[in-house]
């Protein structure tokens, strides 16, 4: 599936489920252990702020109500029985949400809508996310790019973290403030793992600011889904087998679509993921 840099792969779903396997996005032993999902789980029928991601659940979901969720849309083990070792997801789940977020983005660059992308895991996503903002500029889509320099503190357990938006390309990201070099540039390593819905809350306050419509997608992760979502906006993107929030905004219909894969893997190995959904969307020079 390699290839030159910018030209998309031709990847067909079998090859695809064997690269999901054998760098463990899914599959029966992925890297998130099982304690981990069932604290995340606990936390988000708890109501914790974090674990919601901006989501305003609909319904009440107690920790057998997420369990029974995460394994109908993950594949994890439904048992509660089971608390410790590995976890997993089942590669076909993913397979069926990238094709249907491949229509998702098929319907978008159709009526040429205007897109926002963003993630909180600006280390390893960007490209896979990048790489479906390129392909819909392509296909006459508007990229919004709002809100570079915007400031924002985000709550944390022992206090705030003062933070910044920027970008990598189409892709907005959030950075630390105290991470400068002496002539007040960001320094490469002031990234920000994040969950929060502010990055998209300001984004699209930065928009309306400035007189734009609203996007007709948002693409991301984490808070990017559920902050999205929340406000109306159709919203698809990936998420990981502890992340409940997307899954749940997916269940009650607030988040469109929802790809369940491990999220920490190195940013190579989503290449082949993006290819297959701009392949499936018919916005590649490959089609099954």
């Amino acid at each position: 599936m390699n290839t030159a840099e910018g030209t998309p792969a031709e990847v067909n779903r079998a090859g695809l489920r064997t690269h999901l396997l054998r760098h463990r996005l899914a599959g029966p032993e992925v890297p998130t252990p099982r304690d981990n999902n069932l604290r995340h789980y606990r936390a988000f029928a708890q109501g914790d702020p974090k674990s919601l991601m901006g989501l305003d659940p609909e319904r009440p979901w107690d920790e057998a109500a997420v369990l029974a969720l995460m394994a109908d849309r993950c594949g994890v083990s439904p048992d509660p029985g089971y608390t410790d070792g590995p976890d997993r997801i089942d590669p076909d789940r993913t397979l069926d949400a990238l094709d249907r977020l491949a229509d998702l983005i098929a319907r978008t660059a159709e009526r040429r809508g205007a897109v926002l992308v963003g993630t909180g895991h600006p280390l390893r996503l960007p490209p896979f996310h990048g790489a479906l903002a390129r392909a819909l500029g392509a296909a006459g889509c508007t990229l919004y790019t709002p809100a570079r320099g915007r400031c924002f503190r985000e709550p944390l357990p022992d206090g705030e973290r003062d933070c910044v938006l920027d970008h990598l390309g189409p892709v907005t990201v959030v950075r630390a403030l105290d991470g400068r070099d002496p002539a007040g540039e960001p320094l490469p390593g002031d990234l920000l793992h994040t969950h929060s819905p502010l990055p998209v809350r300001l984004a699209l306050a930065a928009l309306a600011e400035a007189g734009q419509r609203p996007p007709d997608l948002v693409l991301g992760d984490h808070g990017w889904l559920c902050g999205a979502g929340r406000l109306g906006i159709p919203a698809g993107g990936l998420a990981d087998c502890n992340d409940v929030a997307p899954f749940a905004g997916e269940a009650e219909g607030t988040v469109a679509v929802v790809v369940p894969v491990d999220d920490g893997s190195p940013p190579e190995c989503y290449r082949p993921l993006s290819d297959y959904v701009l392949q499936r969307a018919d916005l590649s020079p490959y089609k099954d």
